[in-house]
């Protein structure tokens, strides 16, 4: 066989094995169940007889363009017990907090608070700063769940009572949905749902829910988190100085024995939009790198796995037709077709056509260049930067292609 055939095979060989192998990351099937109502209107089984108290929490920083499709959707919520709102406006210059106000006032609902922190202390990054100081005013209310929740996030009205019924039904100390991203432009729609399933791909949701886990992660803009359970971890202290906030807040619990459940959303979406490629592109390269711990090797690794994965099969298959090269095209396009088809049910989850899963070797070039651009930003200085803001070094968070799905706001 040539060279180009049996690196094609090697990357069918590894298809074959995450199609088999890898916690069946590709199924969109981990979400949350309704909450049920009995069969005569009573209480069904798995719903709290007296449903919790739950503080929401949300960290904002300039999201003026976006609260008026979030908050109203917070303070909205139909929950059965006591809950209030909780915003902390860190440091915004576009009126964020007197906004939050402004809608509160005039959309009635829950409870809110407005409060600000300050600027953030030596070793803190923004958003953990103000997510110190948001859990410490809710801890003071006693409630028994706090929802830490991105300021672009939307959530349905029956949202809080889907968490909540989740967690208390199942004995859970961190239930977090991957909100569903907004995909209205064409490049939305081209990279968006690509790097869910990056993200799903590393961490496979079934991994992470089952009763001996074998991954660890949550999802920052939607995070029901159990408060004995953040104090029995020590957060947000203890991950103070991540970039990669939800994935370090998911092995604090883990390591402090809390139980973890990590699922795509149906009613929790995100309103922030990216236009361009140029925001998404800016969006992932802040903490590409931070993701892979600022190593070198790892930044070499990633690139050579990209590369074999995703990239081999549609030159091999081109090729290989090209030049009669026949174990080459065949490998090349079994690998190309494994791939597209573990895609799709992603796909499907975002509404969008099928037929655009053959892309998705085009998607992960893109990424393997933001991901170098991340690196390359960091040794210029600039890594991190965020609203103005730069945070730079020493961010905790996982390797790979799930920066994008777990953030939205600093």
């Amino acid at each position: 066989m040539s060279t180009l055939a049996w690196f094609a095979s090697a990357s069918l060989a590894v298809w074959v094995w995450l199609l088999l192998g890898q916690g069946f990351f590709w199924r969109t099937d981990q979400r949350l169940p309704a909450v049920r109502r009995g069969a005569d209107g009573g209480r069904a089984p798995g719903v709290p007889e007296e449903w919790p108290a739950v503080v929401v929490v949300v960290p904002a920083r300039d999201e003026a363009g976006v609260l008026p499709l979030s908050l109203p959707s917070l303070l909205s919520q139909d929950y059965p017990g006591r809950a209030e709102v909780v915003l902390v406006d860190d440091g915004s210059t576009d009126g964020t907090g007197h906004l939050a106000v402004g809608l509160a006032a005039r959309h009635g609902g829950l409870p809110l608070t407005v409060a600000s922190p300050g600027d953030p202390a030596p070793g803190w990054t923004g958003k953990l700063w103000a997510l110190r100081h948001g859990m410490a005013l809710a801890r003071a209310r006693g409630p028994e769940f706090l929802l830490l929740t991105d300021a672009d996030i939307a959530h349905e009205p029956d949202s809080l009572r889907r968490l909540v019924a989740a967690a208390r039904d199942d004995g859970r100390d961190l239930v977090s949905q991957m909100a569903r991203l907004r995909v209205a432009g064409a490049w939305e729609r081209l990279v968006v749902p690509a790097f869910v399933y990056f993200f799903a791909q590393l961490y496979p949701f079934r991994r992470i829910n089952a009763a001996r886990p074998r991954a660890t992660a949550a999802a920052g803009g939607c995070v029901l988190l159990r408060t004995e359970t953040a104090v029995a971890a020590g957060v947000p202290e203890a991950i103070r100085g991540a970039l990669i906030d939800d994935v370090s807040l998911a092995r604090a619990v883990r390591a402090a024995g809390g139980r973890i459940w990590l699922g795509l959303a149906d009613r929790v979406d995100s309103v922030r939009p990216y236009p361009g490629l140029g925001e998404l592109w800016g969006m992932v390269a802040r903490s590409a790198y931070a993701q892979l711990r600022y190593s070198p090797a790892l930044l070499l690794g990633t690139v050579a796995g990209l590369v074999l994965v995703y990239l081999v099969p549609p030159v091999a298959c081109g090729a290989g037709l090209a030049s009669g090269d026949a174990a080459a095209a065949w490998a090349g396009g079994a690998a190309w077709a494994v791939m597209a088809g573990t895609y799709v049910p992603m796909l499907r989850y975002y509404r969008l056509s099928p037929w655009r899963a053959p892309l998705l070797p085009f998607t992960a070039f893109l990424y393997l260049l933001m991901t170098v651009d991340s690196a390359v930003r960091h040794h210029r200085g600039r890594g991190g930067a965020w609203k103005g803001r730069l945070h730079a070094g020493g961010g905790s968070g996982a390797p790979g292609g799930g920066e994008f799905a777990s953030r939205h706001g600093e």
